[in-house]
């Protein structure tokens, strides 16, 4: 086996351990920054579409969602926190995020509501996400992703998780964000 397809291999090994994690996990910590980039990172509840999309509810008061308004530019880490330091598991996502509203938010509260009920949670509705409502589902789309190296401390590999079970992205104003990164 050539040296390109070892690196495939391994590549395609990493990112099922990611998508694995993604579905595993039920907590993704968002980082945002505000106008001055003041950091801030949030524990958030998720779910997700073809391991591209992230979705979850907020008020909209937030110091996250008031981050977004500004900079939509977000991070994001899923990890396995009850793993020890020697086998940790974590996917590291860059992309842009926004509030989810119009022809948009029928499909995205209706991934948000199956992975609620799948977990023995309520179902959302979307008018559970519109005002005069508390929160809002937001979403962020991943321009890049990656997965840490098993074994090796903080080597963080490229990956793309894209295509596997939820399906694909419907337009948006932050596709032109993602396309270029």
């Amino acid at each position: 086996m050539s040296t390109d397809q070892l690196i495939l291999a391994k590549k395609q090994e990493l990112a099922a351990i990611g998508r694995h994690l993604i579905d595993r996990e039920r907590y993704l910590i968002l980082a945002t920054a505000d106008r001055d980039g003041q950091p801030w990172a949030s524990p958030l509840w998720y779910a997700h579409a073809g391991y591209r999309e992230f979705l979850w509810a907020s008020s909209p008061d937030a110091r996250h969602s008031r981050n977004i308004e500004v900079r939509p530019q977000v991070s994001i880490v899923i990890f396995d926190s009850s793993a020890s330091p020697s086998g940790a598991q974590a996917v590291y996502i860059s992309g842009a995020a926004e509030v989810t509203t119009g022809s948009g938010l029928d499909r995205s509260v209706e991934i948000y509501s199956r992975r609620s009920q799948k977990l023995g949670l309520p179902e959302w509705t979307p008018a559970m996400c519109r005002a005069p409502a508390r929160v809002r589902l937001y979403r962020a789309i991943a321009g890049e992703q990656f997965v840490l190296m098993p074994d090796v401390v903080d080597v963080r590999i490229p990956v793309t998780l894209s295509g596997g079970a939820s399906g694909g992205m419907a337009g948006t104003d932050i596709e032109s964000y993602t396309a270029q990164a």
